[in-house]
């Protein structure tokens, strides 16, 4: 498909730079009033064509045994400058301790409203124990976390789910006995009406009509995707100001990693504020508006993601180059 786009890419150069300077001293206004009706016409066919693939993609995905070949191969634009809104997170030399272990080492970083912003390392640096701190889950040992203009660090995780900060953990973490939808209530439990609870539960089997599909059955008889797309549709059933997303492609078949970060990169075109941990490094950066590096429990890098995807030590580090 990729090499499929460039030919027509090159087609389409030189048709402009070849074709219409040529034929230019020829056409009238009526003629270029017809290739423009021509043009919005086969664009609003390619809209339709794009959406029936992607619809396709996602079915075969989700009946797919296992990996079939396919991967993400597509590569989104980086976020326009000035997109992102004033400071939403910020951490200042927070640290978080197992017993003596230190697991982060005085983490600076920051997020803003509206943006992307991955963060990547080697396992056992401290990326998802970050995550962890950020949420409440795990206690940190130093520091502070700054949301909204107010630090949180002492706040119990629960009142952070208040505040607008959703966490979609490491292995998903689904109520296996409960059925999909009830998990899906269970991600709106702060509190609203019924009707909005059902319109943003419409929402999510919108974006993951597998999960409307299925949304009788128990969550733990759906496969490793599924339970996937069930987290992130739970944890976007709380509204959050915030979404935390640990690994989402961990495990999963590559038609299915596409999958998931289709769904990141919708989220992405809304607005929605994202820190996504992940090992694919890639494939995160690909897509991220800001990035950071960790290692040993330290950020050592900082950038936009086409920066550090093109920064020699990153790709030799993480991406295999």
């Amino acid at each position: 498909m990729t090499a499929y786009v460039k030919i027509m890419q090159r087609h389409v150069q030189r048709e402009e730079t070849l074709l219409f300077q040529v034929a230019s001293p020829s056409l009238r206004d009526a003629d270029g009033d017809e290739i423009d009706v021509a043009f919005a016409v086969n664009q609003e066919e390619m809209a339709s064509v794009q959406a029936e693939f992607r619809a396709l993609m996602s079915r075969i995905g989700n009946l797919a045994p296992g990996p079939i070949g396919l991967g993400l191969t597509h590569e989104a634009e980086p976020a326009a400058e000035g997109r992102p809104g004033p400071l939403l997170l910020e951490i200042r030399e927070l640290s978080s301790h197992y017993g003596r272990i230190a697991a982060l080492r005085g983490v600076n970083l920051s997020i803003r409203t509206g943006q992307l912003v991955a963060l990547v390392g080697a396992n056992g640096a401290g990326k998802t124990t970050l995550l962890r701190t950020i949420s409440g889950v795990q206690r940190a040992s130093g520091g502070s976390v700054w949301f909204g203009g107010a630090d949180i660090i002492r706040l119990r995780p629960d009142k952070r789910v208040r505040l607008g900060i959703c966490h979609v953990p490491e292995g998903r973490q689904v109520f296996g006995p409960l059925s999909v939808a009830d998990n899906l209530r269970l991600g709106a439990y702060t509190g609203r009406d019924r009707k909005c609870i059902a319109e943003d539960m419409e929402r999510m089997y919108a974006m993951f009509p597998i999960l409307q599909q299925k949304s009788r059955l128990p969550a733990g008889t759906l496969s490793g995707g599924q339970q996937q797309m069930l987290a992130i549709a739970r944890a976007l059933m709380g509204r959050p100001r915030l979404l935390l997303l640990d690994e989402p492609s961990m495990g999963l078949a590559p038609l299915l990693v596409e999958e998931i970060f289709n769904a990141i990169i919708e989220l992405r075109k809304q607005a929605m504020t994202i820190f996504l941990v992940e090992q694919n490094a890639h494939a995160a950066l690909a897509i991220a508006d800001h990035a950071y590096v960790i290692e040993t429990g330290k950020v050592v890098l900082s950038g936009s993601g086409k920066a550090l995807l093109t920064n020699e030590r990153v790709r030799e580090a993480y991406l295999g180059i």
